[in-house]
């Protein structure tokens, strides 16, 4: 049997609970809510669904989230217990607006202010619109304002929109975020990001698979090239409420953007159509294209234990070097995937998605309005 140096623990209801029979807590900066799964080695144990829960890996808080499910059995062998939840982004999957709300004007940030008032267990205070992620990004000038996420953050809001009874809350910040370029996803406490993945800096991670076996650390690697759902082209467009000059009848006002793949083998389209005001459709069509390569080009690695050595626990949004000799690949990737497993059998397992940093060329971005 495995012996692991890992730790574990679950915080809930004024309890710490370090004892398992498994475990699977998993990490996607492109899916909105983080999901784990827990057996307890002590199935007597209390825990209520709907408690606010934190999970510590090697004494780090990997996920701040709720109880959604707990799950008791029993046979012959004895008897179980099934925690299972996610982390706090899910309540935002979850929660739906119930009226009708016109949010004309409103900047990203109101919207989320409003939108977030009444979701439980939110730290409202602590929302990141992050500044500079790769350098300035490149958007359309305003009259006493840079041209950074920030001022993207204070610029005027939407020209029309409003929010319909039935509409996730998640759904709506998703959307008003990617009209500027933007993801919007979690921390491990519970804190709430406005921003984009991350393409440059130094790499914490490496993985090494060589066919000598010196220095290795993978214990099994795939690579998937897919190119079924990738385009060499895509463009957002839209019509958008505008006004006159004088500011009386509304006129409608067309926004298009574009960004192409430079590594697509062939030309292949995709047009998505934003009538919702895509206040940056070039940086829209940019952000949809990052996820495409993302899910054509995948690397995925299973490693032991949860950590690595000089590096702390595995995370997502961050970069790994990867030297590869079967799968003959060399290069820096990004971390977008991370499963924690444990069970008796295998120990401690951490299994990983990797895809590219980014763009490979912002050159040939091109929008107009």
């Amino acid at each position: 049997m495995p012996v692991s140096k890992d730790t574990i623990e679950l915080r809930v209801d004024g309890q710490k609970i370090d004892r398992f029979k498994s475990i699977e807590a998993e990490a996607d900066i492109y899916t909105a809510d983080h999901a784990f799964t827990l057996e307890l080695a002590k199935p007597e144990t209390k825990i209520k669904a709907g408690s606010r829960c934190e999970l510590y890996i090697n004494g780090t808080l990997e996920l701040t989230g709720i109880v959604d499910r707990v799950r008791k059995s029993c046979d012959k062998s004895g008897s179980t217990l099934t925690v299972e939840g996610r982390d706090l982004m899910g309540l935002l999957v979850d929660s739906h607006c119930e009226k009708f709300v016109t949010v004309q004007g409103k900047k990203l940030s109101d919207l989320a202010a409003l939108l977030l008032k009444t979701v439980p267990f939110i730290n409202r205070s602590k929302i990141i619109y992050q500044e500079d992620v790769v350098g300035k990004l490149r958007t359309r000038k305003r009259r006493n304002s840079g041209d950074s996420l920030a001022a993207m953050m204070d610029s005027p809001g939407q020209r029309l929109a409003q929010i319909e009874p039935g509409m996730t809350v998640f759904d709506c910040l998703r959307m008003y975020a990617a009209s500027r370029g933007l993801m919007f996803f979690s921390l491990p406490d519970g804190t709430f990001v406005f921003g984009r993945p991350k393409v440059g800096g130094s790499a914490p991670f490496a993985l090494t698979f060589l066919v000598s076996g010196t220095g290795n650390n993978v214990e099994r690697g795939e690579e998937t090239n897919d190119i079924s759902r990738r385009y060499s082209k895509v463009t957002v467009i839209g019509q958008q409420q505008g006004s006159d000059a004088m500011g009386s009848d509304a006129t409608l006002i067309r926004t298009e953007g574009h960004v192409v793949d430079p590594d697509f083998p062939f030309y292949k389209p995709f047009v998505q159509r934003n009538n919702n005001d895509s206040q940056s459709p070039k940086l829209h069509a940019r952000l949809l294209l990052e996820k495409m390569r993302h899910d054509g080009y995948q690397l995925c690695y299973r490693v032991a234990g949860f950590s690595q050595q000089g590096a702390g626990n595995w995370s997502v949004n961050e970069l790994c070097t990867v030297r590869d000799e079967k799968l003959e690949v060399d290069g820096t990737f990004l971390v977008y995937n991370r499963k924690f497993t444990y069970n008796r059998q295998n120990g401690s397992q951490t299994h990983l998605r990797l895809g590219l940093p980014g763009l490979a060329s912002t050159e040939k971005l091109g929008s107009k309005r």
